[in-house]
């Protein structure tokens, strides 16, 4: 019995030792994605490490990359900090980002992901970030009892979507709901975009910045169509959060919502089941294309050699399937990790897993600009402002807005 109970001492021992703390920046704090927040936690305390959380509200980000520079330049750095996009090789090109290609090559990260996604978890070939899951932005939800009460069907076109939301107003209904903050204009504006101009069009003029796009008569029409909208959404929206506007079309306060699927996290938590309660379609005109933005951990360098042998693990845990599984289920987003079974996911999940693996081979992928995939933050700080500003403005036309959007795009 003594050997035993040595051999057990001996393992516990070299559990603790080999213990450490993650701390992970992140913005999950809302229903569904605090579920999916505690489920990390859960599989990094399994494997016997402390997670200390550091939790910085605001769906856009924006917010908590402010705490995480503050953080850096005082020599503070959290372990991993839900960064993303161009952002991830900003912050390797200073010099703060620890290379986990240890884990990425014995896991066999380089045939588990598309390369769009690999690739933008790389800084000069080695892997500095972990991607969590993929999420479709082009998404349109539907409250599915309310259409049904107005004898509505899913709006294919812009066209339908006005003649829907026209119907809904006259029953007093808000048609469409809506959070007015500056990341929230942008989502609403890159689907109209895509809606409008088709896949290639948005391609050049939202990530590749194209002048003569941004200046044309389509971009000029994208624009005119977004602020059709405006009349459609509450007097409440400014500031409102992303997932109280959720809560309205949950509610059947409102009809609809453009957003991307992290939005379905929330009809989840709430007890609502897509078909029957809430439909998921295509943003109106952009049912062939898919829109993206993929949440990712990057790890920065730690002193401390027990607390880095925690973030590796948690980036290994990161891309495990079973994580991978439990923590899409509970976010609403699909898997980064290619070939996984789909079985305990939704007809919304299926669809978008099927997309975006034809998307990814076809080459036809989207970065969404609003969501920090896309373009610089600089320029995409500023085509925020350019759109907001013509959001809340009565006075602003379209071309005069058009004007901002291109000299907005040279910012540097």
């Amino acid at each position: 019995m003594a050997p035993l109970l040595t051999a057990l001492s001996l393992s516990l021992a070299a559990q603790l030792a080999t213990a450490g703390e993650v701390e992970v920046l992140h913005w999950w704090t809302s229903g569904g994605e605090a579920k999916a927040a505690q489920a990390l936690k859960a599989s990094l305390q399994a494997k016997g490490h402390s997670w200390k959380d550091f939790a910085v509200a605001g769906g856009g980000g924006d917010s908590a990359m402010t705490v995480l520079k503050s953080r850096v330049v005082s020599g503070n750095a959290p372990a991993a900090a839900q960064i993303k996009g161009p952002s991830i090789q900003d912050w390797a090109r200073e010099g703060v980002l620890a290379s986990i290609d240890e884990v990425a090559r014995a896991d066999k990260w380089d045939e588990l992901l598309p390369k769009v996604v690999s690739e933008q978890m790389k800084y000069r070939g080695s892997y500095v970030a972990v991607p969590v899951n993929v999420h479709r932005v082009n998404w349109l939800w539907i409250n599915a009892d309310v259409f049904k009460r107005a004898g509505l069907k899913p709006p294919l076109s812009w066209d339908d979507f006005f003649s829907a939301a026209d119907a809904l107003k006259k029953l007093g209904i808000t048609p469409l709901a809506h959070g007015g903050q500056n990341w929230q204009d942008l989502t609403l504006f890159e689907a109209v975009v895509l809606g409008v101009g088709g896949a290639d069009f948005y391609a050049k003029a939202l990530v590749q910045l194209d002048q003569s796009s941004l200046t044309s008569d389509t971009m000029e029409r994208a624009l005119a169509t977004f602020k059709r909208l405006k009349p459609y959404t509450d007097k409440n929206a400014p500031g409102r959060d992303w997932n109280l506007a959720t809560a309205m079309v949950i509610k059947g306060e409102a009809a609809m919502q453009i957003m991307g699927d992290w939005a379905k996290g929330e009809f989840v938590a709430a007890g609502k089941q897509p078909g029957k309660d809430f439909l998921c379609v295509a943003a109106p005109g952009s049912a062939k294309s898919f829109s993206y933005n993929i949440d990712s951990f990057a790890m920065f360098k730690l002193k401390n050699e027990a607390n880095s042998r925690a973030q590796k693990d948690l980036a290994a845990a990161i891309m495990a399937p079973e994580f991978q599984e439990l923590f899409n289920l509970n976010k609403g987003s699909i898997p980064a990790r290619l070939g996984m079974k789909m079985d305990r996911f939704d007809d919304c999940a299926k669809t978008s897993a099927q997309d975006f693996a034809s998307s990814a081979k076809a080459g036809s992928l989207l970065p969404s600009i609003a969501h920090g995939m896309a373009v610089p933050s600089a320029a995409e700080g500023a085509i925020k402002d350019a759109i907001s500003q013509y959001w809340n403005s009565d006075r602003l036309s379209a071309r005069d807005a058009m004007k901002k959007l291109a000299a907005a795009a040279r910012s540097k």
